[in-house]
């Protein structure tokens, strides 16, 4: 069965830190590149971050470069986004996705408000 579960979200002050992550199950987590998405109220769900099956190749939206860091350890089956600078407009479900096959977490919210 598999099953991607994402943690870390909650509520932050501008200008705040949070460390998302997601654990994968049910499939062969190492060769495959995962990708970070968000969606917030109102929105299409965008893109935010890739990372390569090992680690090697990553990138970022032009709108989180220089604040938010995606990472990833294959021996515990995780990516991570790490945020910070936080801004209101950073509020969003965010999800984690396998890529090529396409599986979808249940999503973390991060509020960002004063």
């Amino acid at each position: 069965q598999v099953q991607l579960v994402e943690s870390g979200g909650g509520l932050v002050q501008p200008g705040g830190s949070l460390r998302l992550s997601c654990v994968a199950s049910g499939f062969t987590f190492s060769n495959k590149a995962m990708s970070w998405y968000r969606q917030a109220p109102g929105k299409e769900r965008e893109w935010v971050a890739v990372i390569s099956a090992d680690g090697g190749s990553k990138n970022l939206a032009d709108s989180v470069k220089g604040r938010f860091t995606i990472s990833r350890d294959n021996a515990k089956n995780a990516v991570n986004l790490q945020m910070n600078s936080l801004k209101p407009e950073d509020t969003a479900v965010y999800y984690c996705k396998a890529e090529v096959v396409n599986y979808w977490g249940q999503g973390t919210q991060v509020t960002v408000s004063s």
